[in-house]
């Protein structure tokens, strides 16, 4: 069975206490700490959460919430994608995550009724979490990002994504790797990037991608190659345009047709060029999401965890 590239149907998780995560900012060079009041920041937070569910909805995309709890406490709650996501065989994979506090996010006994209580239909779940006793990380669809239709998986290695897990992945879900480094500039240094998904975005006829950012010539020309190979139109940023987010965005089926949801603050730093490469195959649907972004180091496509359960 040919899989879909993209799903009208999203797991979002509303916050109850959203903030700044210093556990993960070791590694997360896009967060920036809070000025407000932790009040003030989750009240600006839900304001933005909910706005975003309210756009998504009257586009005609399946938005399904949960709401996350106060305890424990758990700053990146809004962010499911990295430690779950669901498959169109039935297949539920659970991800190993590199912040303590992050594992805590895990409610999976909980989404998962709550799924079935909605008519889908969840044939195995496949727990890669006991990776974490031996440091070994792999944070979801921010870790990898799948070429669905053409059943290949890209991966940028870093301390959040580890080559071997990501195989491993590869194997039991039958997509073929490709494996590669993307560094970003801090302080003058290159570093890895945390998650594939800042820099890195495929939808079914494009993709959406920081070449600059995979130093190693071969590397890059390898992920060129794929992207061509099947089909896609590459459609490049620049690393300025990362740090916007312009990288995190993902492609959503909606009444009709599908639409590509980012940030305003990634919409904002596209070239109008860009946009109509983009118009080209789908509207692009912008939502204001800047404290979100700002705090948590992440971006409109970390907050949707995509739903190709099938229906009982």
């Amino acid at each position: 069975m040919k899989r879909k590239q993209y799903t009208n149907t999203i797991l979002m998780v509303e916050p109850v206490n959203f903030n700044y995560n210093p556990q993960t900012a070791v590694n997360n060079y896009f967060q920036q700490e809070a000025n407000d009041e932790a009040d003030a920041i989750q009240q600006e937070a839900l304001t933005e959460f909910r706005t975003m569910v309210s756009t998504l909805r009257s586009k005609g995309i399946q938005v399904l919430t949960i709401q996350d709890t106060p305890i424990p406490h758990t700053p990146d709650s809004i962010f499911p994608n990295n430690w779950i996501s669901f498959h169109e065989d039935g297949t539920v994979v659970l991800y190993p995550m590199y912040a303590e506090n992050r594992r805590q996010e895990r409610r999976e006994e909980e989404v998962l009724s709550f799924l079935e209580e909605k008519g889908f239909n969840i044939t195995d779940v496949l727990d890669f979490t006991t990776a974490e006793e031996e440091e070994i990380f792999l944070e979801g669809t921010g870790s990898i990002i799948l070429d669905r239709e053409n059943d290949i998986a890209y991966a940028a290695i870093s301390q959040r994504t580890d080559e071997e897990l990501f195989i491993e992945f590869c194997e039991e879900l039958e997509y073929t790797p490709v494996i590669f480094t993307a560094n970003q500039t801090v302080n003058g240094e290159r570093l890895p990037i945390y998650h594939t998904n800042v820099m890195m975005c495929i939808a079914d006829q494009y993709a959406i991608i920081c070449l600059s950012t995979i130093d190693d010539k071969k590397e890059r020309k390898n992920v060129v190659e794929n992207l061509k190979d099947y089909g896609k139109e590459i459609i490049a940023i620049s690393e300025e345009q990362m740090h916007q987010f312009a990288g995190n965005m993902l492609q959503v089926g909606g009444m009709g047709q599908s639409y590509l949801v980012m940030s305003q603050t990634a919409y904002d730093s596209l070239t109008e060029d860009q946009k109509s490469a983009i118009e080209k195959y789908n509207p692009i649907l912008p939502v204001k999401i800047d404290t979100i972004e700002k705090l948590g180091g992440g971006s409109a496509r970390c907050m949707m965890a995509e739903v190709f359960l099938p229906k009982i």
